[in-house]
């Protein structure tokens, strides 16, 4: 592994330059346990990974404790936690990859700003009660909740750091003698009997959370760490400053003995009492377009997590959305579906309704994979649907859902890519990324193969691959016969993003400087290597979609890659539109169709721009923690969510129209770094799971999923 050298205060003098597939690019903190990097996947997508610290890789028991948090943040992945997108506990120096979530944490924000007003202390109390529902709901305790490890999103407070979280069936238990948490947030027991610690020991941590957030110091203040834990077990809090309302709570919260303690369904409850207009999302921006102002209420799912309508776009209808996205991402076991294995015929859906039974488009669910191939990624092609697992290429029958034919490379990684369809065959990176092969969609058989371990990059346009070295070298190669048809040196391409986008024939390229102030946006004709134009644009610009007369691009700001606006160029005239957005987007992913471009955040907003008529059109908060990359069909925009559910909302009003079930992967331990985003044809949807499932429904009903 090479290492780069970082001199910053706090953090190691060498660190590595990569852990595992990411990037680390710069130190976002560092504590007793080990190191944490801003980083970035090979999609660009920005993660949060923490690294162990040398001495404790060779620890067997801390790598005990490390395993035992991955398992707990994965268990707990979803609303109101940063999702795990990855791992390697076992590595040389053991990682874990998060979402990078902006903004700061509580501990941040109360040192800069002072003690937190009683509208916020209420929304506080209320996101930190709902997110340890839900930890507690999958047998989780944190065991260390302290303002520093809770984040401040723009969505609602986020729980982070399981370092010491323990399993309810866990098997590692507490030394004799040894104490684990941060005294002042420590509950009485975990002094007394730190090995019958139970979710109550978090409920009275959330109590002293509350008191700091409203204060500036504990309910048990003290220098010495040792005065602290006596009064903890023998001393009344000292509440004074807290908004009379609140304090009653919060003293219930601090009750010496664990069944004295509310729950954190009682705790919301009662918040309900303390003030009738609370509103617990009250950190998802308040803006909407006048469209949002007079909702019609939406159809009804037939299934599904959103209650009994779609949500509203009003405040209290995002409230019920995100809430109970969150109970389908937490709490719900996948569905009792047998699925076949090997040979055995696609299940296909019949008697959900009339509606159902109207239409043309039967829905369908299939593993590809007779053993355990993970998340298939699917791209579909002349009546085809190839999906690439670990160590297999899968094509599937549209219609029905049918294996007709299944490759195995010599070596099996695919390296976490879709097949890429260009020239009449599909492009499968194999080899852990060394080697492209390519595949006759029809029967299986393979074309030509390509090393492409030597290159940075490469991408498809039109016709062709071109690939990309570090130093601005490319090579063009016809992806129907694998024949290199030029070679030339692009300057500036090395350490350019390359785009291409299905339906152009163009590659482009975007620039930024070292300062974020400039961005050169280039369109390359793939053919030949030629520059076709060359456009300069302020700050930070990423290209997400073209067509032959207009790029669309969405600007960024920052090292939190947050999305501010989205832009309009036209090559021929020069001319650009500029439309910014209500809210800014950390970690946006985005999707084009006919002149809208839709924009999915980290936060699970997700916000549609009308690009040729100037205007955002509308913003739905969805709960989706990790979802893939929007697609629309100009009725619907769709979208796959980490725990295997399909979201359809319909593309005019913003409103949900449909979800499915959640297919969980039952390998807790799995993780997906990023998600891939639903196919469109035939008048279905195609979307993936992480339990390995490919299945299909309608794009006309989605009301009926």
């Amino acid at each position: 592994m090479a290492s780069r050298h970082n001199s910053g205060t706090g953090a190691e003098a060498e660190l590595p330059e990569y852990a595992g597939p990411y990037r680390l690019e710069s130190h976002l903190g560092s504590g007793g346990m080990g190191v944490v990097h801003l980083a970035r996947s090979t999609s660009g997508m920005q993660v949060a990974v923490k690294v162990v610290h040398a001495e404790f890789a060779k620890d067997p028991e801390f790598r005990g404790r490390f395993r035992q948090e991955v398992g707990a943040a994965r268990k707990v992945s979803g609303a109101f936690t940063a999702p795990v997108v990855d791992a390697d506990p076992e590595a040389g120096r053991p990682w874990m990859a998060t979402l990078f979530i902006p903004g700061p944490t509580l501990s941040e924000q109360v040192k800069r700003n002072g003690p937190m007003a009683p509208a916020q202390l209420r929304r506080l109390m209320a996101g930190l009660a709902e997110a340890l529902r839900d930890i507690h709901r999958v047998g989780v305790v944190h065991r260390d909740l302290k303002p520093s490890n809770v984040l401040l999103a723009d969505d609602g407070p986020k729980v982070i750091d399981f370092g010491i979280s323990r399993p309810k069936d866990s098997e590692l238990r507490t030394e004799t003698g040894k104490l684990i948490g941060t005294p002042p947030f420590m509950a009485p027991e975990q002094f007394r009997r730190p090995r019958e610690v139970g979710p109550a020991a978090d409920v009275f941590a959330l109590g002293s959370v509350l008191v700091h957030a409203a204060t500036g110091r504990g309910p048990f203040d003290s220098d010495s760490p040792y005065v602290v834990a006596y009064q903890v077990v023998h001393d009344e809090p000292d509440l004074t400053g807290l908004p009379e309302d609140l304090a009653p709570l919060v003293l219930r919260c601090l009750a010496k003995e664990p069944e004295d303690r509310p729950t954190p369904d009682e705790l919301m409850r009662e918040l309900r009492s303390v003030a009738a207009s609370y509103d617990t999302q009250a950190f998802i921006p308040a803006q909407r377009t006048s469209e949002e102002q007079d909702p019609e209420p939406g159809p009804r799912p037939e299934r599904g997590a959103a209650g009994p309508r779609g949500p509203r776009t009003t405040r209290r209808g995002r409230v019920a959305l995100v809430t109970a996205a969150a109970v389908v991402a937490l709490g719900v076991a996948a569905g009792a579906l047998l699925w076949p294995g090997d040979g055995e015929e696609p299940k296909q859906k019949t008697g959900v309704g009339k509606a159902a039974a109207a239409s043309a488009v039967r829905a369908w669910a299939v593993k590809p994979s007779p053993k355990d191939g993970g998340l298939p990624r699917c791209a579909q092609v002349d009546r085809r649907l190839l999906c690439a697992q670990s160590g297999l290429v899968s094509a599937l029958d549209p219609a029905d859902g049918r294996v007709l034919w299944r490759y195995e490379p010599a070596e099996g990684d695919m390296a976490g890519r879709a097949p890429e369809i260009s020239g009449g065959l599909a492009h499968v990176l194999t080899h852990a990324g060394r080697r492209l092969e390519a595949l006759d969609p029809i029967s299986g058989e393979r074309r030509w193969e390509l090393d492409v371990s030597a290159y940075g990059g490469f991408r498809f346009a039109g016709d062709m691959l071109v690939l990309i070295s570090v130093d601005g070298g490319a090579r063009g190669v016809d992806s129907a016969t694998g024949r290199t048809r030029w070679e030339r040196r692009i300057p500036g391409l090395g350490d350019a993003q390359a785009r291409s986008f299905p339906g152009n024939p163009w590659l482009f390229t975007a620039r930024t400087s070292a300062d974020g102030s400039r961005t050169r946006v280039r369109s390359i004709d793939p053919k030949d290597g030629t520059v076709r134009w060359d456009a300069p644009f302020d700050g930070t610009v990423v290209p997400v979609g073209a067509t032959d007369g207009e790029v669309f691009l969405v600007v960024g700001g920052g090292v939190s890659g947050e999305a501010t606006a989205v832009v309009r160029y036209s090559p021929a005239s020069g001319a650009t539109r500029r439309v910014p957005l209500s809210e800014s987007l950390g970690q946006a992913q985005a999707g084009v169709r006919d002149g809208t471009v839709y924009l999915l955040g980290a936060g699970g907003s997700l916000v549609a721009v009308d690009l040729r008529a100037g205007r955002q059109r509308w913003s739905v908060q969805t709960g989706v923690s990790q979802g893939s990359a929007p697609v629309s069909d100009g009725r619907h925009v769709y979208l796959s969510a980490a725990d295997g559910r399909l979201l359809a909302v319909d593309a005019a009003k913003g409103r949900l129209a449909g979800q499915t079930d959640p297919r969980l992967n039952p390998d807790a331990a799995a993780a997906t770094a990023d998600l891939p985003a639903p196919a469109l044809g035939g008048g279905r949807v195609h979307a993936t799971a992480p339990n390995g499932t490919v299945f299909a429904v309608d794009a006309h009903a989605p009301g009926t999923w």
